[in-house]
């Protein structure tokens, strides 16, 4: 073999190429690692991997079982993973709802009143349900950058509206599922894995849409550089819109998802927990809070990881008085990891 010939397998050897004929397991190994920990979604990967290798080692009798992984990804993960969806399109282009687990509180209870008290057709009222989530964003969208408000402002306030009409509405008590709709409720929630399958779908068709489409660059545009991307002839008042309506979208089909999971329409129902919850998702997945980057992907693992410290701790009996405490910890750990993570690879550290 000539010397040109070995540069030239030393060369793919290396990390950025592929793994030449004559290359070690070592050497596949590193190369593997060194991509792999390029990933943005590296950290909190590694984290839910050992979660759950902790909690299934802790309690392999019903952590692991059947029905508790129906229950930890369907009724803990898949709501979380919906609405953080939305908030890193938010986040990514410089904004945030606080609103859209208010919108999840409401949006069941227009499928309620157009089905019982109007007479609409089950199915309708269930579009009905979702063109309301997405009005609702639109007015935030509105507000915000139409009228100048801050976001965080404005969702604050139609939050506190939305969570007051429906204690009105609902006598600020539950209200029984429509039984028209119940058939419909089995593809959305109630039959097994659908919540999740669901939240699958979604995150799927988001990060095509985040990585491959013009909305998803002008997206990251907006957020990264504002006046740049206006001046580049990017709309970015209609970027926002859209992503505030996406958001709203999400919250109300989130919202009729948990209603026919539950089997009843609560005004309790939603609120700030999972927004928060899907806002923490989004930031330990790898979304900046500033604007500019993020990804669907981090989110989805963030929100498993979520998941799973809701789903361990219930499963294993932690005081309810601890659980706060723990969960603020291992979220805190996580982004330390994350940020550190992305501090090594700005320095060109990585193997």
């Amino acid at each position: 073999m000539s010397e040109t010939t070995e540069q030239t397998g030393r060369l793919i050897g290396e990390p950025g190429g592929g793994p030449g004929p004559g290359s070690s397991i070592g050497d596949i190994l590193r190369n593997w690692l060194g991509v792999f920990a390029r990933q943005r979604e590296a950290t909190i990967f590694v984290v839910a991997i050992a979660l759950f290798v902790y909690f299934g080692l802790s309690d392999t009798s019903s952590f692991i079982s059947q029905s508790n992984a129906i229950n930890l990804f369907s009724a803990f993960a898949a709501p979380i993973i919906i609405i953080a969806i939305g908030e890193v399109l938010l986040l990514i282009c410089g904004e945030i709802d606080l609103s859209v687990g208010f919108i999840y509180t409401f949006a069941p209870f227009i499928m309620f009143f157009m089905n019982e008290y109007y007479g609409v057709p089950a199915w309708l009222s269930i579009v009905l349900a979702l063109v309301f989530g997405l009005v609702a964003g639109w007015v935030n969208g509105f507000i915000t950058v139409a009228l100048g408000v801050p976001s965080f402002i404005t969702t604050l306030g139609t939050g506190f509206i939305l969570a007051g009409l429906a204690l009105v509405l609902s006598h600020a008590e539950p209200h029984p599922l429509p039984p028209a709709t119940l058939t419909i409720g089995k593809y959305l929630a109630t039959d097994g894995w659908a919540q999740f399958i669901w939240a699958v779908i979604l995150v799927a068709i988001f990060h095509v849409v985040l990585t491959r489409t013009r909305w998803g660059l002008y997206t990251i545009s907006t957020g990264g550089n504002a006046l740049g991307a206006r001046e580049a002839g990017i709309n970015i008042g209609r970027i926002k819109y859209g992503n505030f309506m996406i958001t709203g979208l999400l919250g109300a089909f989130v919202g009729v998802q948990v209603a026919f999971y539950t089997n009843d329409i609560d005004p309790l129902a939603g609120g700030y927990q999972p927004m928060f919850y899907a806002v923490t998702a989004a930031v330990i997945g790898g979304t900046a809070m500033l604007g500019g980057s993020g990804t669907i992907l981090g989110a989805f693992i963030g929100a498993i990881v979520l998941a799973a410290l809701l789903d361990g701790f219930d499963v294993q009996g932690i005081n309810a008085n601890s659980v706060q405490i723990v969960f603020g910890a291992a979220i805190l750990i996580a982004m330390v990891g994350n940020v550190q993570l992305a501090r090594i690879r700005e320095r060109g550290r990585m193997v």
